[in-house]
């Protein structure tokens, strides 16, 4: 019986360590992820910093405790102690092969250093993806965006890609709401309404320095920024407290001036062609 029980203790002890591991692991990620929240909510804490330490101190605890559980294999130790006898090209070979991963893991401690972007922070990439960062782990960054979509992006991508960080610094956010009418409309009366409909909407902000308000500035320029093809193009410019409130009264907005160009006779600017047929003798513009 003793002897059958020293067969497999080696065994046993690898069984217990892999659970053990798993265990302690598992336990530890709950505990970080509790302390983030409560932080979070509570204390008003950056989860950045928290959210990277977790799945930094959970990798630890499994690659400690895999490579612990080998170790105690006769068989395994056996095999790693040939393999520590090549350990310069075996080096070689685990940092040709592993070059992206360790590259992420670097990206990803300079993202918490530097903190271009954070936990809960709205990104907009030049691709057009876009959305709330949700979390940042060894390997990647988890965007969630506005369709409840998760987009995973590697740590060396996003490091090196151009970010419209929504939240970085000032909160605050100037929309602009454009509106392309056509040359036969009266362009200030729709810059009226325009200024009339956005003064009015309840998420506009007065950002006007007190400067500003004693020369009689209004609360949202409107100005006329281009003469195109179809018609001039007219802006709004309009503050609002965060970009999800900017867009909401976009949205308002927008509709607004639909329904008081259309009462006040002001058309939006649409393609128009003039269509000129050869053999067309009542066409005065046909050349004689």
């Amino acid at each position: 019986m003793e002897k059958w029980l020293k067969t497999f203790e080696p065994a046993g002890l690898f069984l217990g360590t892999i659970i053990g591991t798993i265990i302690i692991a598992a336990t530890l990620n709950w505990l970080f992820r509790r302390f983030i929240q409560r932080s979070t909510l509570i204390i008003r804490n950056d989860p950045t910093n928290y959210v990277f330490l977790r799945h930094a101190i959970t990798g630890l605890v499994y690659c400690v405790g895999f490579g612990w559980a080998i170790y105690n294999l006769p068989d395994m130790r056996a095999i790693a102690n040939s393999l520590l006898a090549g350990a310069g090209i075996l080096a070689v070979a685990v940092g040709f092969a592993s070059q992206h991963a360790l590259g992420n893991i670097i990206s990803g401690v300079f993202i918490v250093v530097f903190k271009p972007f954070r936990v809960n922070d709205r990104l907009r990439f030049q691709s057009g993806l876009g959305g709330v960062v949700e979390d940042i782990t060894l390997r990647h960054v988890v965007i969630r965006d506005f369709e409840n979509r998760r987009i995973i992006i590697p740590n060396s991508k996003i490091s090196e890609e151009v970010i419209v960080n929504a939240d970085f610094g000032e909160d605050k956010i100037c929309k602009w709401v454009e509106a392309a009418i056509s040359y036969e409309s009266d362009h200030q009366l729709a810059k009226a309404i325009m200024r009339e409909e956005a003064e009015a909407h309840p998420l506009c902000l007065d950002n006007r320095k007190p400067e500003d308000i004693e020369q009689g500035e209004p609360i949202v320029q409107v100005r006329l920024i281009a003469l195109e093809e179809n018609g001039a193009r007219l802006r709004a410019y309009v503050w609002a407290k965060d970009s999800a409130e900017a867009f909401s009264m976009g949205c308002d907005l927008m509709e607004k001036y639909k329904e008081r160009f259309t009462a006040a006779g002001i058309a939006f600017a649409y393609p128009k062609r003039v269509m000129i047929y050869p053999g067309d003798k009542d066409d005065a513009t046909m050349p004689k």
